[in-house]
């Protein structure tokens, strides 16, 4: 007797938000309405509704459970107002709802369509702790490069502190004008500035996608900045490991001299560049050897072969890192970061 395939449980929950109908609007969790007969004649289990995952509004207030889910008759995913009535669907045959499509308004719906955020854990709760290495060295010693290939390759995610910061001066927050000023004098940023925008990112991208492998770089850059994780994570937190990427001060500065010409960085000039290594050297050398003291620190020359230098990356991350992941041959990408593939023409390297 051929045995019944178990049904994966649905974990997800869901945020709707800016519908032309405010009561729509509100955070939506898996389906605990009873087995029934769906409009197709497909008998539901708990959590599913014709075969895909089925959700109803937190705070119970809908006459119709599931309240957010699948159609087979009409090929959509639905949301339902409160009343019971159809308001919203996109038509499609996704697994989820979708998250990067503008959604339709229904004949009982009011426009606009809602924003749908899905989130792989209960957002009611605390966000799940990452797994934190970080990566430090000087400007130019080929953080970046190594830290994308990670991510493309072994699906890590690469927080680079110093985008983080230049995205917030770009969005012309209220501190913006501040991170500008700081990040032209190749100074270090304030700690609440700097973890307010480390943790925010990756709650997001924890939530939002259910990784929580995450390469920080450029951070810790000082003893300031570990006294902040500190109060951020506890101290009986165990601290994350640390990869140390070491570059001669001439081949640093060739190198972003170089890239100086496509990146259009303010701070991509000989004289922030001696600023920033010079900073590096008071601020973040001491974090380094903090490191290298607790057996935490895992050195890598990378003026070395770009190839060896990703090598000693792979081997680093390869505790916590999916080996079906890692596993999968270089895409385009990583061949051009690597030198095994010419960059096209039209494409700055």
């Amino acid at each position: 007797m051929n045995k019944t395939p178990e049904i994966k449980p649905n974990t997800y929950f869901i945020e709707v938000s800016g519908a032309g109908i405010p009561e729509v609007d509100g955070l939506f969790v898996p389906s605990t309405a009873p087995p029934a007969e769906s409009e197709s004649g497909t008998v539901s289990s708990v959590g599913y509704w014709n075969g895909k995952m089925a959700w109803d509004r937190a705070d119970g207030n809908c006459e119709r459970s599931p309240s957010l889910s699948y159609s087979n008759s009409y090929s959509s995913w639905r949301i339902a107002r409160p009343d019971g009535h159809l308001a919203y669907d996109i038509t499609c045959d996704d697994d989820l709802p979708p998250t990067d499509r503008p959604w339709h308004v229904y004949k009982k719906g009011v426009a606009p369509a809602p924003k749908i955020v899905l989130h792989h854990f209960d957002p009611r709760l605390p966000c799940p702790n990452p797994n934190v290495v970080f990566v430090l060295g000087g400007p130019g010693a080929g953080k970046g490069t190594m830290c994308e290939l990670a991510e493309l390759q072994l699906g890590w995610t690469h927080l680079s502190t110093g985008e983080l910061l230049r995205a917030e001066r770009e969005a012309g927050g209220p501190s913006a004008e501040k991170i500008d000023e700081i990040l032209k004098a190749g100074q270090l940023v304030p700690n609440d500035i700097t973890l307010a925008l480390i943790q925010n990112a990756m709650e997001t991208v924890t939530r939002t996608t259910g990784k929580n492998n995450f390469l920080l770089d450029g951070f810790p850059r000082s003893l300031s900045n570990l006294e902040g994780w500190y109060e951020l994570f506890g101290r009986e937190a165990e601290l994350p490991s640390l990869l140390y990427f070491e570059c001669p001060y001439r081949v640093l500065e060739q190198r972003i001299l170089g890239r100086a010409k496509y990146s259009g960085r303010s701070d991509d000039n000989i004289e922030s560049i001696k600023l920033r290594f010079d900073t590096f050297k008071a601020e973040t050398l001491p974090i380094v050897e903090l490191f290298r003291s607790k057996g935490i620190c895992v050195e890598i020359d990378t003026s070395l072969d770009r190839q060896a230098v990703y090598a000693t990356v792979v081997d680093s991350l390869a505790k916590f890192t999916d080996k079906q992941i890692a596993a999968r041959p270089l895409c385009e990408r990583a061949e051009m970061l690597l030198g095994l593939r010419p960059y096209p023409k039209e494409v700055a390297k």
